[in-house]
């Protein structure tokens, strides 16, 4: 593995280097944010461990450049603030996870390891067409026969698992884990109605109803109505 570690503190940064090199992988020091963005824009990096707070260039400047260049390298923002409010912005900046300061060396390879079994982004599946309907993850949209289809968030879950398993029986219980986190039946009829909503709206964009209700099964996605 090869890593770009951005980390002004000298201390930390050879401890990391140390042990990450103890580990059979190939750890490239920087201490300052231009350095660190100059680094990751030029080399090829499976991994990047990158300080909150560099000098010049803060890490979230670094990051956000990062991310508007393409450089897709899976990031592990390295800081010292811990609320919600920090772990939050650094995440809309692009980073991949956050630890906070201090940490534990065998956390930060194993937060480091889970990253990497992530899958490459070029085979993340962000976009779905089921007959004249399409869903854009990216883009939160859906359009159906290129016509705009605005859904509540519920409901475009919905419908991206149902367009996820097109073809496919998706039962009640799996959409209330997918969509709703239960993993319980909550007794009401929250699934039916969300789903009787979804499908007016796509009915109104035209078409004849594209989810199919599966007798005593579940629902299935048609790819033409």
């Amino acid at each position: 593995m090869r890593v770009l570690i951005a980390e002004d503190d000298i201390e930390t940064a050879r401890f990391l280097e140390r042990g990450l090199e103890e580990l059979g992988h190939t750890a490239t020091l920087v201490s300052e944010g231009e350095d660190a963005l100059h680094a990751a824009a030029t080399c090829e990096f499976d991994a990047i461990v990158l300080d909150r707070m560099l000098p010049g260039l803060s890490g979230l400047d670094v990051l956000r450049r990062l991310r508007a260049a393409k450089v897709r390298a899976p990031v592990l923002l390295l800081t010292a603030l811990g609320g919600i409010t920090d772990r939050v912005e650094g995440l809309e900046a692009g980073a991949d996870d956050y630890l906070v300061k201090p940490f534990a060396f065998a956390e930060l390879t194993a937060r480091l390891n889970a990253l990497l079994r992530r899958p490459p982004l070029s085979d993340v599946v962000t976009r779905f067409e089921v007959g004249d309907v399409t869903l854009d993850l990216l883009r939160r949209d859906v359009t159906r026969g290129g016509k705009a289809v605005h859904l509540q968030p519920r409901e475009f879950a919905l419908l991206e698992q149902l367009m996820r398993h097109a073809g496919r029986v998706v039962t009640r219980t799996m959409l209330l884990e997918l969509v709703w986190g239960y993993h319980f039946d909550p007794q009401t009829n929250i699934v039916e109605s969300h789903l009787s909503r979804l499908r007016s709206k796509l009915r109104d964009a035209g078409g004849d109803d594209p989810i199919e209700t599966v007798r005593g099964a579940g629902y299935r996605m048609r790819a033409s109505g």
